[in-house]
C-alpha cells in the first residue's frame, strides 16, 4: 500500500443498521479477531488511510456506538432502517462533510478485507473520479467507490431498485478495478460463513492459493512459469509440513506464498527484488522477504531454517515443473558459466548454500523422495465463496 497517496478526500460509509435476522444475533457486535466485527471494519478502513468513517446504525444503534467509543468512527442513525439498506447509504451519505470526493460504501457484514484493498479502490476513484467496482478474478464485490457525482441521485431518487439500480445506470462510467482479495467476494449471513471468515482472520497476512493465483495472473506470468511456482510450492509445503512436525517452528501460510509468488517478476532483471517490491506494494512484507531471498540467502551451517531457507532450497529443487538434485539443477550453470570465471564463482556459491540448507533439513527429516508438484495444499484459507454467499 502506498504512503504516499493523500486519501483523506475518502470517506467510508459502513452499513450495520439492520437486524441480522439470519445470524440470530447482531453481526456487528461479533467477536471478530480481538474486536468486534465493527471495530475490525473501522480499524482496516483507518489503516488505509481514508478520511471520515461514518457507520450507519438502526437496530442495535445504542450497543455499535458504546463499541465504537474509542475510535474515530462517526455514528449516524438511520431511523428508517427497517424501510431497508437504501435507506441506510441514504443516511450515510447525507451525514458526509462537503468537501468528500466519493465514499467507499462498505456492509459491514462483509469483514475481512484487507486494508491494501479498500486503498488500491479508493485510489482508483480519486484517479478516475467515478464509479469504481472492485472484482476478483472477474467477480464483483465489495466495497464500490461512489463519487461525489452520484451524491444527490442518491438523495433525492426514490431508491427503486436500490444501489445496483443507481450502478446498473451508471454503468458506462463505472470503471472495474482487480483486486487480489478474495474476501471482498464473502459475508457472513449465516453462522457457518461467520465461525470460517473468524477462523482465517489470523492467516490474512499471506495470500491464500487463489489470492497468489489472481497477483500471477495480473502481472501477466506465464504459464510455464506459473506452472513452475507451483511445483515449487508442492514441494516447499510439503518440507514445512515435515519440519513442523518436526518442531521447526514455520509458518505454513508464508512458505506456501513465498513458494508460489517466488517469481511473480520472472523475465526482469533483478527478479527476486522487483518482485519483492511488488508484494510489499500490495502489503505482504512478510511474504515479500522470502521472495527477495529465494535468489541468494545468507545461511551457515546451524542457521535456523526459516520460511526464506525452504522456499529457497525448494526452489533448487525443482527445474521447470521436475524434482530434480542439487547437483542436476546446478550442472547447467556449470556450462553456462566456464569461461565467465566471476559468475562460475557466484553459481558455485549459490550451490554450496543450498546444500548447507539441505544439510540442515536432513539432520532433522529425511527429504522427500518424491512431492507434490501440482500445487500447495490450501492452509487455512477463507471459505469458498459459493459457500459463504
Amino acid at each position: 500500500m502506498s504512503g504516499s497517496s493523500d486519501r483523506s478526500g475518502v470517506a467510508a460509509v459502513v452499513l450495520a443498521a439492520g437486524r441480522s435476522t439470519r445470524m440470530g444475533s447482531a453481526k456487528p457486535l461479533l467477536p471478530f479477531g480481538g474486536r468486534t466485527v465493527v471495530e475490525h471494519v473501522v480499524a482496516t478502513l483507518d489503516a488505509a488511510g481514508l478520511g471520515p468513517i461514518h457507520v450507519v446504525v438502526g437496530h442495535g444503534g445504542d450497543a455499535i456506538a458504546r463499541a465504537l467509543a474509542g475510535t474515530r468512527a462517526v455514528v449516524v442513525d438511520n431511523p428508517d432502517h427497517d424501510r431497508g439498506m437504501y435507506s441506510s447509504l441514504r443516511a450515510g451519505v447525507a451525514s458526509l462533510p462537503e468537501a468528500i470526493e466519493g465514499t467507499l460504501l462498505l456492509p459491514c457484514d462483509v469483514p475481512a478485507v484487507r486494508a491494501t484493498t479498500f486503498a488500491r479502490i479508493a485510489d482508483t476513484g480519486i484517479a478516475c473520479g467515478r464509479a469504481v467496482l472492485p472484482t476478483f478474478r472477474g467477480e464483483r464485490g465489495h466495497p464500490p467507490f461512489l463519487p461525489k457525482a452520484v451524491f444527490a441521485e442518491i438523495l433525492t431518487g426514490d431508491g427503486e431498485g436500490g444501489l445496483r439500480a443507481l450502478l446498473a445506470r451508471r454503468a458506462g462510467e463505472a470503471r472495474e478495478v482487480a483486486v487480489f482479495d478474495r474476501a471482498c467476494l464473502l459475508d457472513i449471513d449465516h453462522p457457518a460463513d461467520y465461525a470460517r471468515l473468524a477462523e482465517a482472520l489470523p492467516h490474512r497476512g499471506a495470500p491464500e492459493p487463489e489470492e497468489c493465483e489472481a497477483i500471477l495472473e495480473g502481472h501477466a506470468v506465464a504459464d510455464p512459469v506459473r506452472r513452475h511456482c507451483r511445483a515449487v510450492a508442492g514441494l516447499a509445503v510439503d518440507l514445512a509440513e515435515r519440519l513442523a512436525a518436526a518442531g521447526v517452528a514455520l509458518d505454513l501460510d508464508l512458505v506456501r506464498a513465498g513458494a508460489l509468488l517466488h517469481d511473480v517478476a520472472k523475465g526482469h532483471a533483478h527478479h527476486a527484488e522487483i518482485g519483492a517490491a511488488m508484494l510489499r506494494d500490495l502489503g505482504f512484507p512478510a511474504v515479500a522477504d522470502v521472495v527477495a531471498r529465494h535468489m541468494r540467502i545468507d545461511f551457515g551451517e546451524g542457521d535456523r531454517i526459516d520460511e526464506a531457507a525452504v522456499v529457497h532450497l525448494a526452489d533448487k529443487c525443482v527445474a521447470e515443473e521436475r524434482r530434480v538434485t542439487l547437483a542436476e539443477r546446478f550442472v547447467a550453470a556449470e556450462a553456462k558459466f566456464r569461461d565467465d570465471p566471476i559468475a562460475l564463482a557466484g553459481a558455485r556459491r549459490r550451490r554450496a548454500t543450498a546444500e548447507t540448507i539441505l544439510r540442515e533439513v536432513e539432520a532433522r527429516i529425511a527429504f522427500p523422495e518424491s512431492a507434490p508438484v501440482g500445487g500447495a495444499p490450501r492452509i487455512a484459507s477463507l471459505p469458498d465463496e459459493r459457500i459463504a454467499r
